[in-house]
């Protein structure tokens, strides 16, 4: 990705991520988490706002901070670290709402070329895989790196 990215903090297992958006509201942390599913070899990639209290991802605000694309930029490289390191896992991402899910489609309709250069993208419609196609509703993501 040529888009301008925030520098990141990576923790050990490469699991945790970290970065502060600057942009109209200010600076906001961020995180970003991978966690293992209860699906053999898949990942869910859990992203939001950090909670400074508890130092956990809020993932239900929208924080308009004016570098959405400087963000989704961001994310896109901890996805490229992570599947680094993990190249066998799959990633999946499901939105907390189907507007937040929409909000997925788009990002991933808007950058499909790009995205496509390192990935497979799937999406999950009526709890079937299928290869993702534009202009689809799906209720889930996965990538997977492509060798």
């Amino acid at each position: 990705m040529n888009i301008e990215k925030y520098p990141l903090s990576i923790g050990e297992t490469s699991m945790v991520y970290e970065f502060i958006s600057e942009g109209l509201k200010g600076k906001i942390p961020k995180l970003v988490i991978y966690r293992k599913t209860q699906m053999e070899g898949f990942y869910n990639l859990a992203f939001g706002d950090k909670d400074e209290e508890s130092g956990t991802i809020n993932d239900s605000v929208i924080t308009n901070n004016g570098d959405s694309q400087k963000v989704l930029a961001t994310v896109a490289s901890t996805l490229l670290h992570f599947t680094d390191k993990f190249p066998d896992q799959k990633v999946m991402a499901v939105g907390r709402t189907k507007s937040r899910t929409r909000l997925y489609r788009i990002g991933i309709t808007n950058n499909l070329k790009m995205i496509e250069e390192n990935f497979k993208v799937y999406g999950r419609k009526h709890n079937i895989w299928q290869p993702f196609k534009k202009n689809i509703e799906y209720d889930a993501f996965f990538v997977k790196r492509k060798k």
